[in-house]
């Protein structure tokens, strides 16, 4: 009798343990759902880049009023970049200057895209092209994109595809060599997983091997987006004519040529900005979406 109670006790205790223990991973798995308090959103992501931006301000102004720096065609005050500014929104340039750019920056990103993923997959996947290609690849990536402007200038003109050539040299290889860093740190469990349930040729790379290479796959994304957006304003700065309009990187060399600091700096931070921009309207979220999608990122 003693046993058998002892027998009994010792399996409810086990499921007791089991209740608990799935409990917890249930707890685990749950998504937070309480919306972070906007004290919190304030103080943890808005007053920081403010305060930042604020310190630069700050040390600007004190570099020119305190006469550290003492010659306004090298350092202008930041009113008088302001002044800047406002002139060009009055006279309806600022938005014409942002848009010429960005749109060329993102077509040929999206061009990049289209031609480094199916590059990169190959790559990754046939071991002759990646001895073919593979270290070509490296070396365009490490290659400076302004290297390109000239050559391009010669062989397709002054024109925006130009730009475009430029772009894609100098976006393309970082992608391609994201998603292959991606593709080798697949787990082969996952791929052997794969072909037992069927998923072979296109149909494992769509379902298997996609979505477990997305962390480098993403990481390339951002650089090549980087690459893209360098590549372009040195084409801009470099390559100059009426035909092609007055992006960020023309504003830029035209306030050289003029020594006109206050445009040199206006175009630094537009290009800043757009640059910031693009990361957190687009690539921020879909690293969230990734990390989240991985149980690495709570939803608040």
């Amino acid at each position: 009798m003693a046993s058998t109670e002892t027998k009994a006790d010792a399996a409810g205790k086990e499921t007791g343990d089991l209740a608990g223990l799935e409990a917890g991973l249930d707890a685990l798995d749950s998504v937070q759902t309480a919306r972070t308090p906007f004290r919190q959103t304030l103080t943890q992501k808005i007053l920081p880049p403010l305060v930042s931006i604020a310190l630069v301000l700050v040390v600007w102004q004190a570099l020119v009023s305190f006469k550290i720096v003492t010659d306004p065609s090298k350092l202008p005050p930041p009113d008088q970049v302001w002044g800047a500014l406002s002139e060009a929104w009055l006279e309806g340039r600022l938005l014409e200057y942002v848009w010429t750019s960005v749109s060329r920056g993102l077509f040929g990103f999206l061009l990049a895209l289209a031609i480094g993923t199916p590059l990169g997959l190959l790559v990754a996947r046939v071991r002759f092209v990646r001895a073919a290609i593979g270290p070509l690849l490296s070396g365009l990536q490490s290659l400076p994109s302004v290297a390109w402007v000239p050559p391009a200038v010669i062989w397709l003109g002054l024109e925006p595809r130009m730009m475009y050539a430029v772009i894609l040299l100098g976006a393309v290889p970082s992608i391609a060599n994201g998603l292959v860093s991606g593709v080798d740190q697949v787990p082969p469990l996952f791929l052997r997983a794969g072909r037992t349930l069927g998923a072979t040729g296109l149909r494992g790379t769509w379902h298997i091997v996609m979505p477990a290479a997305l962390p480098g796959y993403l990481a390339g994304l951002k650089q090549g987006w980087a690459f893209s957006w360098r590549s372009l304003m040195a084409a801009e700065i470099i390559a100059t004519h009426p035909d092609l309009g007055v992006g960020l990187g023309q504003l830029l060399e035209n306030g050289r040529t003029n020594s006109d600091m206050a445009t040199v700096f206006l175009a630094i931070l537009l290009i800043l900005i757009v640059g910031i921009a693009i990361d957190l309207l687009i690539f921020s979220p879909l690293e969230r979406w990734v990390l989240r999608s991985r149980g690495l990122l709570v939803k608040s």
